[in-house]
């Protein structure tokens, strides 16, 4: 039973395709235990980096390289990835292990880094065959969701060297200010509600802010999971976005990503959260400060800010298939995900809280 659910890779998309012989003559050169030959799928969850399964001779590792088009480096940077999973592995074991980093573009036309694989089951937004997702393991997913951010956020910066991946004053303020920018540069469509949160969010910036290593992408779907007992967390993934800055930040952008029972579909479509025993958002946010020992500070304001940044990675990675850069028929719906994080928001503001939006 088990077996059935560790998370599947599936063949390459067109257009996506990675090639096997200057690839296979990389790992042969930097990865112990490889082979003669290398099998390549593409696992199908995501809509950022794209991320593949290697098998070759011993091994079954993850690739991760950016998205075809992309030209935003900041957000696709896999050096700076391959460094963040280095900086954490004496410190926090819930990582795969990081194998190598390759900048030369002239093996696959990009950067891309190396992982090994950690099996296990992810729920993406569709209940698993095999799997009765009870009330009772949802709320203690849940539960063990926050207990892990809350560690998370109490690594010790310093002491493991990952303060030197960001700058945490002016943390939020910079986010703000950047989010706009970007949502500006990839507008393509007139959403009265993004305009309406953008002044809210400029004029409640916090003055003052905590300073923790952050995610910044953190959910169901990129947290690994004991099939067997899916309450334990085997590994967290996708770490293309964290820093080092406010955690609360943090706590916000996964608050997004939480759907609920009531919530629009499009809100309900990246999670399993809004099922039967999940926490609700608020719960996370009172289970959170409970288990950090710190009272969250305003947390409308970081649930506001989660939900338009999340509409602006939805509508830079609808810009780029507008453009053509990119053919996955998934990205054509994304305008819609753009107004409805934009909804989410302007609901929120409208309502003084965070659940029981609709």
């Amino acid at each position: 039973m088990s077996e059935q659910l560790i998370d599947k890779a599936v063949e390459q998309r067109a257009g996506e395709e990675l090639n096997a012989s200057a690839l296979l003559a990389y790992l042969k050169e930097h990865v112990e235990g490889v082979g003669s030959e290398v099998e390549i799928r593409q696992f199908p969850g995501g809509f950022s980096n794209l991320t593949y399964l290697l098998k070759s001779g011993n091994r079954e590792m993850v690739l991760r390289r950016p998205p075809v088009g992309a030209k935003i480096k900041s957000a696709h940077d896999m050096g700076r990835e391959f460094r963040v999973l280095s900086l954490l592995q004496p410190h926090y074991e819930k990582i795969p292990a990081p194998l190598a980093y390759c900048e030369d573009e002239s093996v696959l036309g990009t950067p891309f880094y190396i992982m090994e694989r950690v099996r296990g089951l992810i729920l993406r937004n569709r209940k698993p065959k095999g799997l009765e997702l009870t009330p009772e393991l949802m709320k203690g997913l849940s539960m063990a969701t926050v207990d892990n951010l809350v560690h998370l956020h109490q690594i010790d910066v310093h002491e493991s060297g990952l303060v030197n991946l960001g700058k945490p004053e002016g943390y939020t303020k910079r986010q703000v200010e950047g989010w706009i920018k970007r949502y500006k540069n990839a507008q393509t469509d007139d959403i009265p509600n993004m305009d309406q949160l953008e002044p809210w969010l400029l004029e409640r910036i916090p003055e003052k802010e905590e300073v923790s290593f952050i995610h910044n992408d953190y959910k169901y779907d990129n947290l690994v999971l004991q099939p067997d007992d899916p309450t334990n967390i085997l590994a967290v993934l996708d770490w293309e976005m964290s820093t080092v800055g406010n955690p609360y930040m943090d706590l916000g952008a996964a608050l997004a990503y939480w759907g609920e029972p009531n919530d629009t579909e499009y809100m309900r479509y990246f999670s399993l959260t809004w099922l039967p025993g999940n926490f609700t958002r608020a719960e996370v946010v009172d289970y959170y400060q409970e288990k950090s020992g710190k009272s969250a500070p305003n947390m409308l304001f970081y649930y506001v800010f989660g939900q338009y940044k999340l509409a602006v990675i939805a509508q830079q990675i609808y810009a780029r298939y507008k453009k053509g850069l990119t053919k996955d028929p998934r990205f054509e719906l994304l305008i819609y995900g753009v107004k409805s994080c934009a909804e989410a928001g302007s609901r929120a503001i409208e309502k003084n809280r965070i659940s029981n939006l609709f």
